[in-house]
């Protein structure tokens, strides 16, 4: 194994970014609990507030639309429910609309019961299928409640960017209510939920450079807003309950300062390098299969499939290399299994596929020892028709 350690697997986690490690250090002395009216309580709860402001900015929300949570599960377990208010008034959603290819926190569908979760496909090259959508919300009974749709943004395992405002549009069309995963689009792509038209955003600490068991949910207004999926002190304006926690708020708001700050210098960079990698990884493996690559992606993520070897095979693989990288989704247990994104485009998931993900303090020389890793391991697959 190699001495030194690679990583790369910025989908999974990023590495905490020295503004979040600093402002987190600061917090460690805001003993006071935010909800205390002494002087120590109020200090706290100022941190949290100028984290709120530096989250709203990530996302183009107004502040007081931003409701902290332990991280993005819980924003969509919150979000994704049959119950909602319109102001006082109760408003029922009917039905939830998936793409096929979402996280697997938002393929449980929340609070939804299970027959009441309807499956968006998507097209061979991996984005949500429109006319399917629309299709879909002009079949929808309003006798049962309002249609929720939720799509992602930027895929988790292919990076492929999704048609996210067409689909508002579509949604909005119908009368229902859009949710936006922006996890791993946050800190890659730029983000103003009103741009978008979504009505609720997800978004995550530890994907941009924060700590993990931070996340929000930030909605584009206050007047609807779903059932509190925690219950307690009626902290959060009453959506989440529970004393916050405000070391991983304050590190969540320098990590999306940085974001911004860094956008177009950092992903300039990563995109460079992302291709950088994909040509070395054909020129050593022709066979090689990237998914995406002819459609819009987040400049960091890297998907493929190295014919005759098995995802969970080639993650060991590059581990024993000394090379950090995954599977897909990293929020299973660690389980290695067949990729339901793949599926959903058309392609056999049996083939396997691994991901690649770079980011800020990926370098050139990272790069071209991923591609000599590469290389070794593909040049140890058994041709095919080969004996076991």
């Amino acid at each position: 194994m190699a001495a030194t350690r690679l990583y790369l697997d910025w989908n999974a986690t990023a590495p905490l970014h020295p503004a979040a490690r600093d402002a987190m250090l600061h917090a460690l002395d805001l003993y006071g609990n935010p909800n205390s009216v002494h002087g120590e309580g109020r200090a706290t709860r100022a941190a949290i507030e100028a984290a709120r402001r530096q989250v709203a900015s990530l996302t183009g929300a107004e502040p007081a639309h931003v409701v902290f949570t332990s991280g993005a599960t819980e924003a969509a377990n919150m979000v994704l429910t049959p119950e909602f208010r319109m102001g006082r008034t109760p408003l029922a959603i009917g039905r939830l609309y998936i793409s096929a290819i979402e996280h697997p926190a938002v393929r449980e569908g929340g609070r939804f019961a299970k027959d009441k979760i309807s499956e968006i496909p998507v097209t061979p090259e991996g984005t949500v299928d429109l006319a399917a959508l629309e299709t879909m919300l002009a079949a929808h009974d309003k006798a049962d409640g309002l249609p929720m749709v939720a799509i992602m943004l930027a895929n988790n395992e292919t990076g492929i960017l999704q048609p996210v405002s067409e689909a508002a549009k579509i949604v909005q069309a119908f009368g229902g209510v859009f949710v936006v995963d922006a996890v791993q689009a946050a800190g890659r792509v730029p983000l103003d939920i009103n741009a978008i038209g979504a009505d609720f955003l997800i978004v995550s600490s530890h994907k941009i450079g924060g700590p993990k068991g931070a996340g929000a949910l930030i909605s584009r207004g206050e007047v609807l807003m779903p059932k509190p999926l925690i219950h307690g002190g009626g902290q959060e304006k009453g959506h989440r309950s529970g004393t916050e926690n405000a070391l991983g708020v304050i590190g969540f708001g320098a990590a999306a300062t940085a974001a911004i700050a860094e956008l177009d210098s950092r992903n300039a960079d990563v995109a460079k390098l992302r291709d950088q990698l994909e040509q070395g990884m054909k020129l050593a493996a022709p066979d090689v299969i990237i998914h995406g690559e002819d459609g819009a992606r987040v400049p960091n993520t890297s998907f493929f499939t190295l014919p005759g070897l098995k995802s969970e095979t080639g993650q060991i693989a590059f581990d024993l290399e000394g090379v950090a990288i995954s599977a897909g989704s990293a929020c299973s247990s660690g389980k290695v299994g067949e990729s339901h994104v793949l599926s959903a485009m058309g392609c056999d998931p049996k083939l396997g596929a691994l991901r690649i993900s770079l980011g800020f303090t990926t370098t050139e020389e990272d790069v071209e020892r991923a591609i000599v890793a590469f290389a070794r391991i593909a040049g140890r697959r058994k041709p095919a028709g080969a004996a076991a």
